[in-house]
């Protein structure tokens, strides 16, 4: 399941590289209102279309409920899936009700990439880039994505963990690094972490969602 706003330089890379792996899986796309033409990309890529206008926590729920599997992967539209992840899937959920993938950028971050998967490793923590995978019953247990404007996907696994375990698999996805090129790297990553610490410390995430701009 992917989210899109404006992702049409991506989004058929995206479905191409998730269909090469998962090749008997549906493909949905939910978009919130794209005027750059995803929508018709991703159709013409191969997935299926919903409109999904809203916050991207809503899209995913969409996109959950109108799938037909017993399983949820949830894709940003600049993440690529790696070669075995179906396998790294399967064998992930057999031991939890849900997981993520390490990290990896398109350009190589290797700082960032130690980091993040220490923190997913060691303390569970995981956000939407790395690809979050759930079973449907796990996913409908702990009631879905909540509306928040951001960290929705570390608010996620967070309540997944607590209910069933969360499993991170040793394979990486691949995803861009394109906020680290527009923003400058050092300003992205100080951004980033600022607001990892202040949803921590509980700041409403209403709050924090003003201090993250849209990917350009």
């Amino acid at each position: 399941m992917i989210p899109t706003l404006d992702e049409a330089a991506t989004v058929a890379g995206t479905i191409a590289a998730a269909r090469a792996v998962l090749p008997d899986a549906e493909v949905i796309v939910a978009d919130a209102g794209s005027g750059d033409g995803t929508a018709q990309a991703a159709a013409a890529a191969g997935a299926r279309v919903l409109q999904a206008p809203g916050a991207r926590a809503e899209a995913m729920n969409a996109g959950a409920a109108a799938a037909s599997g017993d399983v949820l992967v949830f894709l940003h539209a600049d993440t690529n899936l790696p070669a075995g992840a179906g396998t790294a899937i399967d064998a992930a959920l057999r031991r939890a009700g849900a997981g993520a993938f390490r990290i990896g950028f398109d350009r190589p971050r290797p700082l960032v990439e130690r980091v993040v998967n220490a923190r997913s490793r060691l303390l569970g923590i995981v956000y939407g880039d790395q690809a979050l995978f759930v079973s449907r019953e796990a996913f409908e247990r702990v009631g879905g994505y909540r509306p928040l404007p951001i960290m929705e996907d570390r608010d996620l696994a967070a309540r997944l963990r607590r209910a069933g375990g969360l499993a991170i698999v040793p394979l990486a996805v691949t995803t861009s690094a394109r906020r680290h090129r527009s923003d400058g790297h050092a300003r992205a990553l100080a951004r980033n972490w600022l607001i990892q610490l202040l949803y921590t410390l509980r700041v409403p995430p209403e709050r924090l969602a003003r201090m993250y701009p849209p990917a350009r």
